[in-house]
């Protein structure tokens, strides 16, 4: 055998040794690098995507120190507007404005009363009826949060008080032409939350995490994205990197309280109505549920959630009629859920229900969900008659059925009753 053939313990070694373990000074200029190239990352970030707007922003705030506001979000406020408003509100606080969060409509789904109770996240209810004895010289300004005045009942009030609009932050499509000294309308971000976590990181508040208010409102705006986007699914990198943000400050046990809230038996009533009802047609799901009380309006929009995990459906629709009980009024209230890419919920709405006499849609959304309202004008209101309960019931059932399946199977849009 040649001596070659062999190699010695010392070669050995050399050859299978492993690479030396790097020193604590090495691991800590390693982390210091890895930092430092996440921290430039979300400075890149930052500067993209909002950094004039931050400047904007601010200089929009100061310019109104020490004035009062009135925070508007949307009738029925999901964790997005709530949790924006709150952060809204933060902000303006740090040039002396003091703001009020209101709505005109009642949070019905069970995690946003959980978010709201939890967390001690100052929005107020102003009901319609109270609207006229409302001091509305008190603020010098309103500011719209998620929300564009379209889907709120106290847009008309504000026009009329002759209150002018400060400011508008939100994350879907132009609904219609607003006059405002600041806004911020990104369709393409996924939730209006987004846009404050960069508001933040941008210098408008400093997050303190001793601070329980800073903590709370953290937390909230983290639930609100991560609602907005489906549990981050439909996350964008802006969205992941406003999380990654948020996650510095957030409170988990807390965020967990909010999303282990259980269902009411009301809400179970409603989804067993919609799955008893629905009607499938081309992977759509669509089901009428009868009449809701106006507290319930948030079983809608859950069961539409539940109805496009079913096999072979990529979009639900649910509607109903909801009666107002305070008002004496009644209007249907739809919900749309989608998982197909192609399909815009913004863009199907309105081509389904179209406009009212003044222009504005019944209905608009945001890359996978919508919503729509439609008075029900004459025909609304209470009537103790069963059979015409019914009736009322069975035509405009079929009225939305036929203007879904007009979109949804254009080759057989007529229902026939007989």
């Amino acid at each position: 055998m040649s001596s070659n053939s062999l190699k010695s313990p010392k070669q050995d070694s050399k050859l299978t040794a492993s690479p030396p373990e790097p020193t604590l000074r090495e691991s800590k200029e390693k982390e210091s690098t890895t930092a430092s190239s996440s921290n430039s990352r979300q400075k890149r970030w930052l500067e993209a995507s909002s950094e004039p707007k931050v400047s904007e922003l601010r200089n929009i705030l100061e310019l109104h120190r020490s004035e009062r506001q009135l925070i508007v979000i949307q009738d029925f406020p999901d964790p997005d507007a709530l949790s924006s408003a709150w952060a809204y509100q933060l902000i303006a606080q740090q040039h002396n404005i003091q703001t009020d969060i209101v709505y005109a409509g009642t949070l019905s789904h069970q995690e946003n009363v959980a978010l709201v109770k939890l967390t001690g996240l100052p929005a107020k209810r102003w009901g319609v009826q109270t609207l006229k004895d409302r001091d509305w010289s008190t603020y010098q300004g309103c500011v719209l949060i998620d929300n564009q005045g379209t889907t709120s009942q106290l847009l008309p009030w504000i026009k009329q008080a002759g209150l002018p609009i400060t400011v508008i932050i939100d994350h879907h499509k132009m609904q219609e032409d607003l006059n405002a000294e600041f806004i911020d309308l990104r369709p393409q971000t996924g939730s209006t939350a987004t846009l404050m976590a960069q508001y933040l990181q941008g210098g408008l508040l400093k997050l303190d995490g001793n601070d329980s208010d800073h903590i709370k409102c953290a937390t909230a705006l983290m639930h609100g994205l991560r609602s907005d986007t489906n549990r981050l699914m439909q996350a964008q990198e802006e969205d992941f990197m406003a999380a990654a943000y948020l996650s510095r400050f957030y409170d988990v046990q807390l965020l967990n309280a909010v999303l282990q809230t259980a269902r009411s038996k009301r809400v179970m009533d409603v989804i067993e109505r919609s799955l008893k009802n629905r009607l499938l047609q081309n992977n759509f799901s669509i089901a009428g549920v009868g009449y809701l009380r106006y507290d319930d309006r948030d079983a809608i929009p859950q069961a539409a959630d539940f109805l496009v995990t079913e096999e072979n459906v990529h979009t639900a629709v649910v509607y109903g009629i909801v009666h107002d009980e305070d008002e004496d009024l009644e209007v249907v209230i739809g919900s749309l859920r989608t998982n197909k890419l192609t399909l815009d919920p913004d863009e199907f709405i309105k081509e389904a229900f179209g406009q009212d006499s003044h222009g504005r849609f019944f209905g608009g959304g945001r890359m996978t969900a919508g919503g729509f309202e439609i008075p029900m004008g004459f025909l609304g209101g209470f009537n103790e008659s069963a059979e015409y309960t019914k009736m009322k019931w069975e035509v405009f059932d079929i009225q939305l059925k036929q203007k879904l399946l007009r979109l949804i199977s254009p080759e057989d849009t007529v229902i026939h009753t007989d």
